[in-house]
């Protein structure tokens, strides 16, 4: 049984380099740089950052004491490892469902609609947008502009798009409004200067839009903003005058994080080979899957690499509010002259890789494998083949995943930065296909805990942890020491290997 599901703990890996260019001090052989990042090390990292968050109620989200203490952390580890670490601080939204939201109509009818939990772990008649207003307030509603029943697809609404909508609404009613055309911030933003004292925006009714939206505001407003589905918004809007209970327990405000980034003493100045992974979790849970194993592994291999001369620069990154949407690294990226983005020759990102229920997802390159999202800039294929490389000589199935643009990556591929990394799955059905191929439940998600609470040190897979740590392992160290990097201006990595020494990656607890 231990075999069955340790079996990556002690495989053994092997995958031809070119022979690296001597140094005055020589580096320790690829295989001994590989072997020199135990699990055992990972494992003590997300220990450690499951204890920061019970510590710090339960969470490491951005903004918080967890977060803080999560960067401590990490970069007091870099710091002893040999790096220059530097503490990136910046400003952002930050957003917290602090209870369950109530929602209730008074008249003519009374009726109590079913909520959304903060967690996320039902989807309710209504749910709370991200970056709502906190507030508890018993007004009438007042339709704005809806289209019922709703035309056909594409969205018809424009409810709430214009100022104009709101002319001859009576400051202090609550706004119902429907989704379609502009963002639900817009909408919103345009009830609140028309005094509305909250705003309900429903679903606009064709097939695929009639469930309860779970938006996302992007920027806080100060008054409730919940979205609900179609059937609620279409009983509500009749007849006119409906009075409604509407009560958000929320902070929405702008707060201080921190990415954390560390660069080696070695390597090419010119030629950066850098890896991430984001260490904030959601506020409703420690995030030690996501993200905290993408983290603990990354740190890991840094460690081991920090005083080993390498031929190109290493850089590291844990990035803060990626749940919030990918904040920290577009303020990187952003933060980046245009000579010092070039310097960078490619990306790897690590978000959840060690999902219970776990899949071997690479991102997709050239985009042969998955659907729905173009390829990554040139040089991203080659990524993909190195990965691929790994998982073959293995014996591991694989597949590919979209550039969906929900992670890190997202910034770097918009930069024009070849990009990769892995992933094992979050929120999403595992298939029998996969199952056949990974293993795993067929019906169930990747990950159960995936934004929940649950998500613990109990929720790590050890066998994908173990896979993973060696891709990222060996990807780092290929790239620190290869001669001609993935892009436009360099050959293939597969060009690049020769006849040098195997290197071999053992993982053990």
């Amino acid at each position: 049984m231990r075999t069955g599901v340790y079996r990556a703990l002690a495989v053994v890996t092997a995958l031809t380099l070119a022979p690296v260019a001597a140094h005055a001090d020589p580096a320790p052989s690829e295989r001994e740089l590989i072997d020199s990042v135990p699990l055992l090390m990972v494992k003590q990292h997300l220990r450690a950052l499951q204890d920061i968050a019970d510590a710090n109620h339960s969470t490491r989200a951005a903004g918080t004491g967890g977060h803080d203490a999560s960067r401590d952390y990490v970069a007091a580890r870099l710091k002893k490892a040999g790096y220059k670490v530097t503490i990136q601080q910046f400003d952002f939204p930050y957003y917290e469902e602090k209870s369950t939201a109530l929602m209730e109509q008074i008249s003519p009818d009374p009726e109590l609609y079913a909520p959304t939990p903060p967690d996320g772990s039902s989807l309710g008649d209504f749910a709370t947008m991200a970056y709502s207003g906190a507030g508890d307030v018993t007004a009438p509603l007042q339709n704005v502009d809806l289209v019922l029943p709703p035309g056909p697809v594409p969205s018809t609404s424009t409810s709430g798009c214009e100022a104009a909508d709101f002319a001859g609404f009576t400051p202090g009613n609550i706004a119902l409004l429907q989704r379609g055309t502009c963002t639900f911030l817009v909408k919103a933003q345009n009830a609140q200067a028309a005094g509305a004292v909250a705003a309900i925006i429903f679903n606009e009714g064709q097939p695929g839009r009639t469930e309860t939206p779970r938006g996302n505001l992007g920027t806080p407003v100060s008054i409730p903003v919940v979205g609900a589905s179609f059937a609620v918004g279409e009983e509500l809007s009749s007849p006119a005058g409906t009075v409604v209970h509407l009560r958000t327990d929320t902070i929405s405000e702008v707060r201080t994080t921190d990415n954390v980034l560390a660069e080696s003493t070695w390597g090419e100045s010119k030629k950066v080979v850098m890896s991430g992974a984001h260490l904030d979790s959601v506020p409703a849970g420690p995030g030690i899957n996501d993200n905290g194993s993408g983290s603990a592994a990354l740190l890991a291999v840094a460690e081991a690499l920090g005083k080993v001369p390498t031929r190109n620069k290493l850089r590291f990154a844990w990035w803060s509010a990626e749940e919030l949407g990918l904040l920290g690294s577009e303020f990187y990226v952003k933060s980046l002259s245009a000579a010092a983005r070039s310097k960078i020759k490619l990306y790897l990102n690590y978000d959840m890789i060690a999902s219970p229920n776990y899949v071997f997802k690479i991102y997709d390159g050239d985009d042969s494998d998955a659907t729905g999202a173009p390829a990554g800039p040139p040089g991203s294929d080659e990524i993909e083949k190195l990965f691929e490389k790994y998982f073959d000589r293995l014996g591991q199935s694989h597949s590919g995943t979209d550039f969906d643009g929900r992670s890190d990556y997202g910034p770097f591929i918009a930069a024009g930065i070849p990009s990769g990394g892995l992933f094992t799955g979050g929120e999403g059905i595992k298939t029998a296909e996969e199952a056949a191929l990974f293993g795993g439940t067929a019906g169930q998600p990747y990950d159960a805990c995936y934004h929940k609470a649950c998500d613990t040190v109990a929720n790590i897979n050890n066998q994908a942890l173990a896979v993973n740590t060696g891709a990222i392992a060996t990807a780092t160290v290929v790239y620190a020491y290869s001669a001609n990097l993935p892009g436009p201006s360099a050959a293939a990595v597969a060009a690049d290997a020769g006849d040098g020494a195997e290197l071999v990656g053992r993982f053990t607890l």
